[in-house]
């Protein structure tokens, strides 16, 4: 009955001091109701704690770090790398298209093409040397990855180190946009300076092949060699003394190799 009273003191008292909107005026008396109502059953406004717990920490998720927060992932080994089965995918295409399921059929032969990729990928970085100027193969590095079919998008990059800092990497690539801006280098015929008057860029050869090198004091020598329609080989040394050096590191390479692998013209 008490309680009663107090709301009902409450209600009245809000309502001869404020003039708040109709949402925001039941809102402040439902508080202060509320309020009121707690104080008088010896109850405490505002955060809760148990006796002999001093943390105010109000989050009941088991899991919590204490800060309101989800744990950090710390564990697990990631994904396996599965590529698709060239076979058992062809198979399904043709039991799919058999079916008139002709976006089933299309998905398994994208599938089989991607797995075709992979699989040359593959064979391209099995290729490439496990040494390059006295450089060893970080074998955690290698990677073939595709965007697409067809060559659209299909990477396979490879670094080396001596666990100094000194390195070389090497990518071997579709990329459209590569090839884009290495084309217009080619077909521009010349090289280019800085301010300063230090040569940034320049045609060169690659055992026979047009390539365009490059220089930056931030990232050292880049080395880009087109071998096709449509795909580069892109080396990138760090560290290197000289060009003699990067070109010497260059040489280790089989383009030919390498584009015959791909089907390049």
């Amino acid at each position: 009955m008490k309680t009663k009273l107090l709301v009902v003191a409450a209600l009245i008292t809000a309502l001869s001091i404020t003039k708040l909107p109709a949402q925001s005026m039941l809102n402040k008396l439902k508080k202060t109701a509320e309020d009121n109502a707690l104080k008088k059953l010896g109850g405490k406004t505002g955060t809760t704690t148990t006796p002999g717990n001093t943390n105010t920490n109000t989050n009941t998720d088991p899991n919590s770090n204490g800060n309101n927060s989800n744990p950090s992932n710390n564990s697990g080994g990631g994904l396996i790398s599965t590529p698709p089965d060239v076979k058992q995918s062809l198979a399904d295409g043709d039991v799919a298209y058999k079916a008139g399921k002709y976006g089933e059929a299309r998905y398994s032969v994208q599938q089989a093409m991607l797995g075709v990729e992979l699989e040359i990928g593959n064979k391209i970085l099995k290729s490439l040397p496990s040494t390059v100027s006295g450089l060893t193969t970080q074998t955690s590095e290698d990677q073939v990855t595709s965007t697409g079919y067809g060559w659209a998008g299909l990477t396979i990059h490879r670094e080396y180190g001596n666990g100094n800092d000194k390195e070389f990497r090497v990518t071997v690539a579709n990329n459209a946009a590569w090839m884009s801006s290495v084309n217009m280098y080619l077909s521009s015929g010349g090289y280019a300076q800085t301010t300063g008057g230090q040569q940034n860029w320049k045609q060169t050869k690659v055992k026979g092949y047009r390539a365009i090198i490059e220089y930056s004091e931030g990232s050292g020598y880049k080395l880009s060699v087109p071998i096709g329609q449509s795909s580069l080989v892109v080396l990138e040394g760090v560290n290197f003394a000289s060009e003699p050096d990067m070109m010497t590191a260059a040489n280790n390479f089989d383009y030919d190799g390498i584009k015959k692998m791909l089907g390049e013209q």
